[in-house]
C-alpha cells in the first residue's frame, strides 16, 4: 500500500518522506525509496534542465511532482490560470489508478500517459520510482519530440535527486 508522504520545511530545504520512522527508506510501489531533501539548488538544477529540454521547444508548462502530488518544480507559463496544485494531486491519483490497472492485465506499471485535447495536450512520465513529470503543450509541438526530450532529461533529473 502506498504510504502517505509529507513535506517538512527544514533549515536545509524541504524533507519529503513518509511517516514511517523505523526506516530511512519508505516503501512506494513495492520498492523502498529514500527520504528526499529538496533544496533551492536542487530545484534550480531541475528547472534548468526542464527549461533546456522542454520549455525551449515551446512546451508551455512542466511540473515535476512526487507520487503524493507535491509539486517539486514548476516551469514555463501558467496556461489560462492553470491550477497546478489540483493538477499535481489528480496526476498522482491517476498514476495510482493506472498502476492498479496495469497489475490487472499483468504489467508492473505504465511509465507514461498521454491525453490529446482540441487545444492542448498533456504528457505524463514517471521519473524513477517516485517522481512524475507533467508536460502541457499545444499542437505546434510534436508528441515524438516531447517523448524524446523527456527520456533525455529523465536521467539527468534522477541523477540530481540521487546526490
Amino acid at each position: 500500500m502506498l504510504e502517505r508522504f509529507y513535506g517538512v520545511s527544514t533549515p536545509f530545504g524541504v524533507l519529503f518522506g513518509s511517516r514511517n520512522k523505523d526506516f530511512n527508506k519508505n516503501k512506494v510501489g513495492g520498492e523502498y525509496v529514500p527520504d528526499m531533501i529538496l533544496t533551492a539548488e536542487t530545484v534550480d538544477a531541475v528547472k534548468s534542465i526542464v527549461n533546456d529540454k522542454l520549455i525551449s521547444e515551446n512546451v508551455q508548462t512542466v511540473l515535476v511532482i512526487d507520487g503524493a502530488g507535491n509539486i517539486l518544480a514548476h516551469c514555463g507559463e501558467d496556461t489560462d490560470g492553470l491550477d497546478a496544485i489540483s493538477l499535481a494531486a489528480l496526476t498522482a491519483a491517476n498514476f495510482g489508478a493506472t498502476s492498479q490497472i496495469a497489475k490487472l492485465i499483468g504489467e508492473n506499471d505504465f511509465s507514461l500517459l498521454y491525453h490529446k485535447g482540441e487545444k492542448a495536450n498533456i504528457h505524463f512520465a514517471r521519473l524513477g520510482g517516485e517522481m512524475i513529470l507533467v508536460s502541457i503543450f499545444g499542437d505546434d509541438v510534436s508528441l515524438g519530440l516531447v517523448r524524446v526530450r523527456v527520456d533525455e532529461l529523465a536521467e539527468d533529473i534522477n541523477k540530481i535527486f540521487e546526490q
